[in-house]
């Protein structure tokens, strides 16, 4: 678990103030805010990188520096440009078990979740492209098979095809109990993905709470001319379809998602659309300059 307690830090007219949110185990929390609001300033204070002028930041109760072996207990990933450019991919994580005392089987293993194969790893860092070192910079932070994961955008330099694996790697360990944060600009896979969103402008938090409780929930709106054909494509596929008074069915999936369960079903759609607030929406109004001088 991480408790964030009116947590300061100033930087003359800039830094954050009086930041306060916990992430609980189990689930994903988006950190959310525009440029110089103050998310990386927050992460680098819960992970000891800096000290706050007041407040707390805790994980598992402790304090960071505090934590036996904190390196194996949480996973860190802030700055992937850090890593040193003349050392190959395997060479950085073995290095990096070395430091953190993980058993250097993790290091092929952790290549292999992250998705560098054998001539990945033996490439020098100076050589990887932008998501390659995202790649790398994310299997350090995996090497300990850590409970608590804090990434600062993890995606930057992802293809579609690495966002979407990332944003499943995540879902899979918070659902074993794990707890993440995750700051990302991309707001739309931080709303497929996060249970908890948290949003951050001038230094002080403006939104905190579930996408229910922010009204951010969205679903699909679909209709067909076969609806029970389709409704039973959907539940064989694992996707919800609840009946909706008008006559058509509403599902959590993804529009695209519900598109290809029906093309494959042999369905033919009549309508297909999404429904319910938009995170973006909600961002841009708590962010919104005049909420800047507001805050």
């Amino acid at each position: 678990m991480i408790e964030i307690s009116e947590l300061t830090r100033r930087f003359g007219a800039a830094g954050i103030r009086e930041v306060s949110f916990t992430c609980r185990p189990g689930t994903v929390t988006g950190f959310l805010g525009p440029n110089g609001a103050g998310k990386t300033t927050t992460m680098r204070l819960l992970c000891g990188l800096d000290r706050p002028d007041a407040g707390r930041a805790a994980i598992d109760g402790q304090p960071y520096a505090r934590l036996p072996q904190p390196g194996r207990r949480v996973g860190v990933m802030l700055d992937p440009g850090a890593m040193h450019r003349g050392r190959t991919g395997r060479e950085t994580l073995a290095l990096a078990a070395a430091v953190l005392g993980a058993d250097r089987t993790r290091v092929s293993r952790v290549l292999d979740l992250v998705g560098l194969d054998r001539g990945a790893a033996a490439k020098r860092v100076g050589q990887y492209s932008l998501g390659m070192q995202q790649r790398l910079a994310l299997g350090i932070a995996l090497l300990g098979d850590p409970g608590v994961l804090i990434l600062d955008e993890p995606a930057n330099g992802l293809d579609p095809q690495g966002v979407r694996w990332i944003r499943q790697l995540l879902r899979e360990h918070a659902d074993r109990g794990g707890t993440v944060l995750l700051s990302s600009h991309l707001l739309r896979e931080v709303e497929v993905i996060a249970d908890h969103l948290v949003i951050i402008n001038a230094g002080r938090i403006v939104a905190d709470g579930t996408p229910e409780q922010l009204g951010t929930t969205r679903s699909t709106l679909v209709r067909a001319l076969d609806l029970p054909a389709l409704s039973d494509a959907l539940r064989a596929a694992g996707q919800q379809a609840r009946p909706v008074a008008d006559g058509a069915l509403e599902t959590d999936a993804e529009p695209e998602q519900v598109g290809r369960i029906a093309a494959r079903a042999g369905a033919v759609l009549t309508e297909l659309r999404p429904q319910g607030d938009d995170l973006e929406e909600l961002f841009f109004t708590l962010t919104a300059p005049d909420r800047e001088v507001a805050a």
